[in-house]
């Protein structure tokens, strides 16, 4: 099978960015497309045929090793495709014909207390898919049984994507956030996460206000016709104080600037794997009168489950730009570049 690997940590290139590894090669095409055996199904396991995989921003994470995975390594972890074999001792959730999607929650121990109590995406064991478990820039890859997910029919496999990740973790921050409808609500960051979430939101908690705070023109755009009622840099101040604030991007500054706008009682969801700059907070002006602060720690199966149900029934449709295989490496640059709009997926078959 053809395969894009990923052999050594490195710097992705991007034209008139500063570099920030000086240890690291600088490079144009990070992962390399190879040929390499099918993998084997194991017990508990099943063999997909990968249709489209998502690229994730976690995914220049792990080229630029901010985030610790094997090596060598097919990365992806936004896997749609279509069950063709299966292991011993797998479960019936999943048959051999369903077209089924792959989340980073690759596997779990399922004993822990986490595990237990529904909170797996915080077991210690916990194994990533496209870090610790190969992923899908691939034609086929293998996942563990119940941890893949039937997909709805009627769904556009490369527009289905980018709601195993972007989606679900977008969605957990709205739980961990407990929105009530009515309540005003601040989007920090409009990519790939954000634009499926305004979504939800519109659909869920229909009489609540939603402002987006972009630094880009073109993502303050996508919000609007999207359904923002006010959209403006992260500068700007909104119509009214927010309720709720949910920060999508990689800068510590947001944190507090999010908190800034919080009204009393309000509650910031941090949704991202980690700050590119320090978050400096003052307790008076950030934190009093009850104002709350929550990071999130990827997703559990059953907020993908829930999420693929809410796009079933509310219509959610993902912005997708789509790569072959062999433009993976374009894929990584582009986002890195922020030229994605949406998401970007990549159509490996």
């Amino acid at each position: 099978m053809r395969a894009a690997i990923l052999r050594e940590v490195v710097e992705v290139y991007v034209d008139g960015a500063p570099r920030r590894y000086p240890n690291l090669k600088l490079v144009e095409e990070p992962l390399s497309i190879e040929d390499v055996p099918v993998p084997s199904v194991g017990a508990g396991q099943v063999l997909i045929r990968v249709s489209a995989c998502g690229v994730c921003y976690t995914d220049v994470d792990i080229v630029e090793g901010r985030v610790s995975c094997k090596l060598p390594l097919i990365p992806g972890h936004q896997i749609i495709g279509k069950v063709v074999e299966v292991g011993k001792g797998f479960g019936e959730s999943v048959g051999i014909g369903d077209v089924v999607g792959v989340a980073w929650i690759g596997w779990a121990c399922g004993r822990c207390r986490y595990c237990r109590e529904g909170l797996e995406n915080l077991c210690e064991s916990f194994k990533a898919t496209g870090c610790h478990i190969d992923g899908g820039y691939a034609d086929y890859a293998v996942a563990y049984w119940d941890y893949v997910y039937r997909i709805p029919k009627g769904l556009e496999e490369v527009r289905v994507a980018p709601l195993l990740c972007a989606g679900a973790v977008g969605y957990r921050a709205l739980k961990l956030a407990e929105v009530s409808d009515g309540h005003r609500v601040g989007l920090f960051g409009f990519g790939a996460s954000a634009h499926i979430i305004i979504q939800v939101l519109r659909s869920l908690y229909p009489s609540s206000e939603v402002y987006v705070f972009s630094r880009s023109a073109e993502h303050r755009d996508l919000a609007k016709r999207l359904g923002a009622d006010w959209v403006g840099a992260p500068s700007e101040e909104p119509p009214k104080k927010l309720n709720r604030a949910i920060d999508f991007t990689p800068v510590g500054e947001t944190v507090a600037r999010a908190l800034e706008l919080l009204d009393r009682g309000g509650k910031l969801v941090v949704n991202v794997i980690r700050k590119q700059t320090p978050v400096q907070l003052d307790y008076a002006t950030h934190l009093w009168l009850e104002r709350e602060v929550k990071s999130v720690a990827n997703v559990t199966r059953r907020d993908v489950e829930e999420l693929l149900g809410i796009v079933n029934r509310y219509g959610v449709k993902t912005e997708v730009q789509v790569y072959s295989l062999d433009q993976v490496n374009k894929a990584l640059v582009d986002l890195k570049a922020a030229r994605v709009r949406g998401s970007a997926v990549l159509r490996v078959a």
